[in-house]
């Protein structure tokens, strides 16, 4: 707390009560589950498509990104490559079966192929890897928070979920977006700052840092060589990276809810390619921010000793935390601070709307076989908005001293990942397969990468392709078997 001004707090204060007035103000006529899930599909493109990116990116990626490059290189950039070609690929071939009725979530392709089990089962996945993932990105991000707002873990917990509960239980999907896109612009800002701002604090600027940099390693990200383990390598990239974002923009809710909020397939396909065209620069700026932080701290000693290393975060991602407390001016500090405050509320607000609308739309009203009102549906709808919030909080608060909840929920998303894109392929390419071969082959896919997870030593850029080909395979199998002769 001492190396906050008053300006610094009023900054902050204001970031959040005003993020929450945009959230309410924009979400302000949500009257059924179309305006509340779907924002009544009339948000522009590019709110959608900067909404995206904001939503893949958590406090902890501000955080640990630039980790990465201050611990070693700039290497992650390959990883980008891949994030980049699957944006292209879904724009073209899945925007189409997205838009071409007016669907809640991806899992009603599963429906239309294979009926509800198969639905339910893919809801099921997305419900209980999201909520594990979301719950220990909240406690992994409240860690450094703590470090910068000098509070407990349970306070900083109950601050990000509540705040962030607010405008999704008010506006739905459309706060959500509209105070994602602000947020994006914020954090975006916040590491354009620090790679203008660190340059200027050291003798010889720009060119003095980078080569500094580069003469250490840290500004190296080719790694040409193919392996299954680590470091990162371009085929990772490439590859797996592909295969990773086809699932998380294609297969699970948290992203395809955006694009299902779009007013046609144009616009669509608009939002995807903006998030394609952002995101690389996204990541080069807080990779670049990382390396220049290992400069800067050549030169200046650390203001603060840092941290030991906890369940979930690394010493390093302590580092980005305690230049922005320490090393800038008041004010400007503030800013930053607001940076990694409007990427931790963007992860949860997403989180939220897209748990409550699989809950909603692909359990309670997908299964029902009772005629209900739309105040009805509305209605639950927000009261699971509330339910997943003590969802979040509660695996947050448990993961603070479970070692086993961690390392299983920051991989439990590709566990799944896999299983969720086969289906959706068989969904959309496969559909005479079957619905006992589909949900035979996503829990084998998922059985296979809880063994490869804990026995071997593949590196999870690779878990998404491996239970894909395990989920089709299986299918494809199982229905050959159950063919009659």
């Amino acid at each position: 707390m001492r190396y906050f001004s008053i300006v610094d707090w009023i900054i902050i204060i204001a970031y959040l009560l005003g993020i929450i007035l945009l959230g309410v103000w924009f979400g302000k006529d949500q009257r059924t589950v179309r305006d509340y899930f779907l924002g009544s599909k009339n948000i522009p493109w590019w709110g959608i498509g900067l909404s995206i990116v904001a939503a893949e990116t958590s406090a902890l990626t501000i955080i640990g990104v630039p980790a990465m490059a201050y611990g070693g290189n700039i290497a992650f950039l390959q990883m980008i490559v891949g994030y980049v070609i699957a944006r292209v690929i879904l724009a073209v071939v899945m925007v189409p079966h997205y838009l071409s009725g007016e669907i809640y979530s991806p899992y009603q392709l599963f429906a239309q192929a294979f009926g509800q089990s198969a639905r339910q089962t893919a809801g099921g996945f997305f419900l209980i890897s999201e909520t594990l993932a979301a719950g220990v990105r909240v406690y992994v991000a409240c860690i450094p928070i703590q470090l910068m707002l000098g509070i407990e873990i349970l306070p900083a917990i109950l601050l990000f979920v509540l705040l962030s509960l607010l405008y999704t239980y008010i506006g739905g999907v459309k706060a959500v977006i509209w105070t994602d896109a602000v947020q994006f612009g914020l954090f975006l800002a916040g590491g354009i700052f620090t790679l203008c701002y660190i340059p200027s604090q050291l003798p010889g600027g720009w060119h003095a840092v980078l080569n500094e940099a580069s003469q250490a390693g840290k500004t190296h990200w080719l790694n040409l060589g193919f392996s299954w383990r680590e470091p990162i390598n371009i085929w990772m990239g490439i590859i797996g990276g592909t295969f990773m974002v086809l699932s998380s923009h294609g297969a699970e809710q948290l992203i395809v809810q955006r694009v299902l909020a779009c007013k046609n397939v144009t616009d669509g396909r608009k939002a995807l390619l903006l998030s394609a065209g952002l995101i690389f620069p996204l990541f080069l700026i807080f990779l670049l921010t990382g390396a220049m932080l290992w400069v800067y701290y050549q030169h200046q000693p650390l203001a603060i000793s840092i941290p030991e290393a906890r369940p979930g975060i690394k010493r390093n991602d302590f580092i980005y935390p305690i230049f922005m407390i320490t090393a800038v001016p008041h004010g400007l500090k503030g800013l930053l601070i607001v940076a990694i405050l409007a990427a931790a509320m963007s992860s949860v607000s997403s989180a939220l709307t897209s748990l409550a609308s699989v809950s909603t739309m692909d359990f309670i009203k997908g299964i029902s076989r009772q005629t209900r009102s739309e105040d009805y549906y509305l209605r639950f709808s927000k009261l699971s908005t509330i339910a997943w919030a003590a969802a979040l909080v509660l695996v947050a608060y448990i993961s603070r001293e479970v070692q086993f909840v961690l390392n299983a929920a920051f991989s439990l998303r590709g566990l799944t990942s896999g299983a969720l894109l086969g289906g959706l392929i068989l969904s959309v390419f496969g559909k005479k397969v079957g619905a006992v071969p589909v949900i035979t082959g996503m829990f084998i896919a998922l059985v296979t990468m809880i063994f490869i997870s804990t026995a071997t030593k593949v590196f999870w850029p690779w878990y998404t392709l491996i239970g894909t080909i395990t989920t089709v395979g299986t299918a494809l199998v199982v229905a050959k078997v159950r063919r009659p002769a």
